[in-house]
């Protein structure tokens, strides 16, 4: 069954009002008819079967059938910390981020970040990169779509994760799967975790003691060393595991 997000806003007395490009896609793509079903969530924990009641211009209209709560959002939020890659890696990091729970991504320029944006393309990015999580939220089912924050430096983001309850660095010169397993322990219900994952070529260690300064928990993914795009799934992996287990 087709699934869009809208706004509380947009949840008006037993009635959804869809907008934006979604009335697009419900007409010209899916072609869509009156008296079809569709799910709907508003990214506050509801989630809506609802029957297409009518389409016009800008809007189209569904009758609320159901509602329940949605339980598939994971106890905690999860905050990655991407450092920006090169090429197109950060669109698949998103959607395979976003697949996996992730709460929110924010793409970091470090200091071994090889792609330098300006304002403008910066602003390009970022908007096609919410589509891209939109689009992976829709697929995977999700109850919110995950925010896609602008480009943010590397003490900027520090300074973010100071805020959360946990936060975990993985670093290929950590020693010891201890140190990740008591780390991991941390992460429970309820808590915000932060998600520091470095470019190609990884952080310097000046970046990982600044890190570590400022309450980060560097922790060892095994023996191998990992690219960008595959450390980032695999702490979000490890993550989704011990709370569903929980």
């Amino acid at each position: 069954m087709n699934h869009f997000f809208v706004s509380p806003s947009q949840v008006r007395e037993g009635t959804i009002i869809i907008e934006g490009g979604d009335v697009n896609h419900i007409r010209n793509v899916l072609r869509m008819k009156r008296g079809e079903f569709l799910e709907v969530s508003d990214g506050t924990g509801n989630r809506y079967l609802c029957e297409l009641e009518r389409m016009e211009a800008d809007a189209c209209f569904a009758n609320v059938m159901d509602v329940w709560e949605d339980d598939v959002e994971p106890a905690a939020r999860i905050f990655l910390f991407q450092g920006l890659p090169k090429g197109d890696k950060m669109e698949l990091i998103i959607q395979k981020a976003v697949e996996l729970g992730v709460f929110e991504i924010i793409p970091v320029a470090t200091r071994r970040s090889v792609v330098r944006l300006d304002e403008k393309k910066a602003d390009k990015k970022v908007a096609r990169w919410r589509a891209i999580a939109e689009g992976a939220a829709k697929q995977s089912g999700r109850g919110i779509v995950p925010e896609v924050r602008g480009v943010t430096e590397f003490e900027d983001a520090l300074e973010c994760a100071r805020e959360m309850d946990v936060c975990l660095i993985p670093y290929e010169k950590a020693k010891g799967m201890q140190k990740t397993r008591e780390a991991l322990d941390r992460v429970a219900p309820g808590k915000s975790v932060a998600v520091f994952i470095g470019p190609e070529g990884g952080f310097e260690g000046a970046e990982i003691e600044r890190a570590r300064e400022s309450g980060a928990l560097p922790i060892s993914l095994g023996k191998r060393i990992l690219r960008t795009e595959t450390a980032g799934f695999t702490v979000l992996a490890i993550l989704m595991y011990h709370l569903e287990c929980l």
